[in-house]
């Protein structure tokens, strides 16, 4: 059996995982967490997210139901995560799909420092502002190298990114990683991939600046639970339980 010694001490830590996320995997993205080991807090009142953050040990934004107060939040918190240097993932769901989801991601990137962007080939392509034939929050469909495009983004916004799929691609602009494996019952249940954004958020708040290694070993570990899961399950439904089963096994 394959050794994930960042697992290991994500369970030992039990690292705090702040989510301003979308309604629709909310319940889903802390059930993950909690089966991983970490422990999930889905706070997004503006009142409270700048205090929520600065005791948190990761922060992750994602933009899947976006509403003006939520951007505001995301803002808060994220410069609050700034302040006490732990790390911020983005999820830029749908990035290309309207003028505001395009202009939240470019403010975000903008105002705070971002560790890990965690994207599909569409939305990297839209923040990169590469044609890219896209649906909604779908990957899409395109010519371009995402891997090439990938290294180049990761260099000019100094920051890890993941481009997920049937292969996932990381990089850091310097090293370029690829991970195979997984089942594409994955791509069946809605939230998997916001899920997949905030567990590589609970290893990197255990990483010890070995933020590369870490996230590395989110992934394959994300797919290889994936694979599992589809051992006992046929259905999406089926599978969803099988698969927060697998993240805790």
């Amino acid at each position: 059996m394959q050794e994930y010694k960042f697992l290991k001490k994500l369970r030992s830590e039990n690292p705090l995982v702040h989510c301003i996320t979308n309604i629709v995997v909310a319940n889903f993205q802390a059930n993950g967490l909690l089966a991983l080991g970490a422990s999930p807090i889905m706070a997004d009142a503006i009142e409270e997210v700048a205090e929520m953050s600065a005791i948190s040990s990761c922060t992750v934004l994602n933009i899947g139901t976006l509403r003006r107060d939520t951007v505001t939040a995301m803002l808060l918190a994220g410069k609050s995560a700034n302040e006490q240097g732990v790390p911020v993932v983005l999820d830029p769901v749908g990035a290309g799909a309207t003028v505001f989801r395009k202009e939240t991601v470019s403010k975000i990137l903008k105002e705070i420092n971002i560790s890990l962007i965690r994207c599909n080939a569409g939305e990297l392509a839209a923040i990169a502002g590469i044609e890219w034939s896209a649906r909604g929050v779908d990957a899409g469909e395109g010519q371009a190298d995402i891997s090439t495009i990938a290294k180049e983004m990761a260099q000019k916004l100094g920051c890890l990114i993941a481009v997920t799929g049937e292969i996932d691609i990381l990089t850091d602009g310097t090293r370029l990683l690829e991970i195979s494996g997984g089942h594409s019952l994955m791509s069946k249940v809605t939230g998997s991939g916001c899920l997949l954004s905030a567990v590589a958020g609970a290893f990197l708040a255990i990483s010890n600046k070995n933020d590369f290694e870490a996230v590395a070993e989110a992934l394959s570990f994300y797919k290889k639970a994936g694979e599992s899961a589809s051992e006992n399950a046929s259905a999406p439904g089926q599978f969803a339980v099988h698969f927060l089963d697998e993240l805790a096994n």
